[in-house]
């Protein structure tokens, strides 16, 4: 067994200012109009491993990582089947794998519709209706290619019969763009029973838009129509599926399981990552306002808050590339209950530098400290998931990509 012991500063992340005089700042500009749109630099990064490996943590010493599995493809989502020891994954390509006693089936789900699997695009999310038990009914988003190289947000559901999907039906499609720009989609059933669905928007001004349904939340009833009460219901200009507006490219959508607040993440460019608070009809402000900067270094905005529009409850700046979030509710590690944790794929646009971030909020969510998990594993994190047995399982996002297992090490 590989054991590190890492103190709590050493895994703290840190930003810096470099102030430049008059004349810096004109040859800095100079190099930047020579400069490609967006860079990224890379860490070194050894492979991961077989583990297992122990780490030490604030507040809940002696973390145990094991691997559950390998050899999955860019996974994105990571659900357990209710009653048993089986979890369903899906992969970026147009997979969904289930893993059953901790191996991963060789055979996929059949079914799956043929998706766009370009950079960021693909098969994404995946919710089981609150009566799976009954009626075996399983969602889930894809980017599904249109004419004339467009592509666009699909959700469809399928009843789920041992390895097969059957009676595969599309409930709802976005409205259409060009290229191959990813954008994000998530899942969540809420207490009230309806289906609450994210997509993305990181370019133009379609988040604003209420006749779009890109960079929105979406409320919609099990069949996948608006559902009933949503706040933009009749009003001209605006679809009725829309919940929230002002969305760039949502990659998680939770419902808390203390309160039933509906929350989210989202991914803002070079900095403004976001979670957020999700109430019914509020702005969250994308493209007019945001923390961060677009990729070749400007600022998105003078002003980072309008009058009347919401502000994140957390954000990073430099971006981490927010992914998977879950409130932790189990037993098995008692001084993290109710903390937030929270995918991260790199940093500040360094990469081989993902990790977990855990949140810790006050009473009135209010953030009050944060915690870099798992950097040592350079690894970029794409969910994260409560088991049934209060264990914590992560998914990474690789070539071949590992569930991981976290645990308390005594």
């Amino acid at each position: 067994m590989k054991k590190i012991m890492v103190s709590v500063a050493a895994i703290a992340l840190a930003a810096f200012t470099l102030v430049l005089t008059p004349s810096g700042q004109a040859q800095q500009a100079k190099q930047a109009a020579k400069a490609p749109t967006a860079q990224t630099a890379t860490l070194p990064v050894p492979p991961l491993g077989d583990g297992p490996w122990i780490f030490d943590t604030a507040e809940q010493h002696k973390l145990r990582v094991s691997i559950v599995t390998k050899g999955l493809s860019h996974p994105w989502n990571l659900t357990f089947i209710p009653g048993g020891s089986t979890m369903l994954v899906t992969e970026r390509a147009g997979r969904i794998r289930a893993i059953k006693d901790g191996k991963l089936d060789p055979t996929q789900v059949s079914g799956v519709p043929a998706v766009h699997a370009v950079r960021l695009s693909g098969l994404m999310d995946i919710a089981l209706h609150p009566k799976f038990n009954q009626n075996h009914w399983l969602y889930f988003t894809y980017t599904k290619d249109m004419p004339n190289e467009q592509v666009a947000t699909a959700l469809a559901r399928g009843r789920l019969e041992g390895n097969a999907l059957l009676d595969v039906k599309e409930l709802l499609l976005t409205d259409i763009w060009a290229g191959d720009g990813g954008s994000g989609s998530r899942l969540a059933f809420g207490r009230d029973g309806m289906l609450y669905m994210s997509t993305g928007a990181s370019n133009g001004n379609a988040a604003q838009e209420g006749g779009s349904l890109r960079g929105k939340i979406l409320r919609l009833t099990d069949e996948g129509k608006a559902a009933p009460g949503n706040p933009f219901e009749g009003r001209a200009g605006f679809r009725p599926e829309i919940y929230s507006m002002g969305h760039r490219n949502s990659l998680a959508l939770m419902v808390h399981p203390v309160t039933g607040e509906l929350w989210n993440d989202e991914n803002g460019p070079n900095g403004g990552d976001e979670i957020n608070l999700i109430k019914p009809g509020k702005n969250y402000g994308w493209p007019v306002v945001s923390y961060g900067r677009a990729y070749d270094g400007p600022r998105i905005s003078d002003n980072p808050y309008r009058e009347g529009w919401e502000l994140p409850v957390v954000f990073w700046v430099p971006a981490i590339a927010v992914s998977g979030m879950e409130v932790y509710t189990g037993d098995r590690f008692p001084n993290w209950k109710n903390n937030m944790f929270v995918g991260s794929m790199r940093v500040g646009e360094i990469l081989g530098t993902g990790h977990m971030q855990r949140i810790v909020f006050n009473e009135r969510n209010e953030e009050m400290r944060r915690e870099a998990l798992l950097t040592e594993l350079h690894q970029r994190i794409r969910e994260i998931r409560q088991g049934p047995d209060g264990l914590i399982y992560v998914l990474t996002d690789e070539d071949n990509a590992a569930l991981l297992r976290l645990e308390p090490a005594n």
